[in-house]
């Protein structure tokens, strides 16, 4: 797809399993269960849809994915797939090799965004996945990963992303703005502190990639809320806004979690929003 003067791509880097409950707070799983069936563990399926935007010399590369390399244990627990995808499928996809990004944006750094930020060194640790890029984080994401609190600590694994500022790879943003010309930084609160979300903008056109703050697209009711979220009541008025503009404004949703519907055009219905056009990005 052509926005502006950018070349945006999509494609999956793997598929893994999350508890339905978790993923819809307090709605009832007699209504999520129609849309998302669960499996014998009460998970439910997801995908790691990440973004690829060409702009010139830049290779920006929005989330990183799971980890490939994490333990059986981890695996197992969240029915981590990598058989069919892969972060080097989706790269060689678009014709370019880990070398070849020059930025990664990082919604944030829970396990499932950062986690392919890494690779294994040979030696037993960690080092940049793209070693010639700059990962790009809010200062506020990145002082919570730190010190998180115990409700959301096992989203957060020091070891896919320290590597990164050990290695003088890793930009602190902070607040809102234009990281690059055509690409503008939101910052919401809710699901974590300082998640960003790129909103891609050219000639007219607007793209949202709309992270963990709307990860599915049966997400678009406001109220359907993670349990994940830290401050749901602060997700509620982000989601309400943000998606008034998306509707109002014609935007393109990009859907990260998503296994079935990745990307289309909104409109308001009562009380709430629902998929107006179905937008294919060739996420496969």
């Amino acid at each position: 797809m052509k926005i502006g003067t950018s070349d945006v791509y999509a494609g999956k880097s793997g598929l893994f399993r999350l508890d339905g409950g978790a993923m819809f707070g307090v709605v009832p799983k007699v209504l999520w269960e129609k849309i998302h069936p669960a499996d014998e563990k009460n998970r439910i399926l997801l995908c790691t849809n990440l973004v690829l935007v060409r702009r010139g010399k830049k290779n920006i590369l929005v989330d990183a994915g799971n980890c490939e390399y994490v333990n059986d244990k981890m695996k197992s627990i969240y029915a981590m797939d990598n058989s069919e995808f892969s972060m080097g499928t989706l790269l060689s996809q678009s014709g370019l090799s880990h070398k070849d990004i020059t930025d990664v944006i990082l919604t944030h750094l829970h396990f499932d965004h950062a986690g392919g930020a890494v690779r294994q060194d040979g030696n037993g640790g960690f080092i940049p996945a793209f070693p010639n890029a700059v990962y790009h984080v809010q200062k506020k994401q990145f002082q919570w990963a730190m010190a998180p609190s115990g409700r959301d600590r096992s989203s957060y694994k020091r070891e896919q992303f320290l590597p990164l500022t050990d290695a003088g790879r890793l930009n602190l943003s902070d607040g809102p703005g234009e990281l690059f010309p055509g690409i503008e930084i939101l910052v919401c609160d809710g699901h974590t502190p300082g998640m960003q979300l790129p909103l891609i903008h050219g000639n007219g056109e607007k793209f949202l990639f709309a992270g963990d703050l709307i990860p599915l697209h049966s997400h678009l009711s406001p109220p359907w809320i993670m349990s994940y979220d830290l401050r749901p009541l602060v997700t509620l008025e982000e989601k309400e806004r943000i998606l008034s503009r998306a509707a109002e404004e014609n935007w393109i949703l990009f859907f990260e979690h998503d296994p079935v519907l990745s990307c289309c055009r909104i409109e308001r219905h009562k009380n709430s929003f629902r998929v107006r056009e179905r937008v294919s990005l060739n996420c496969r």
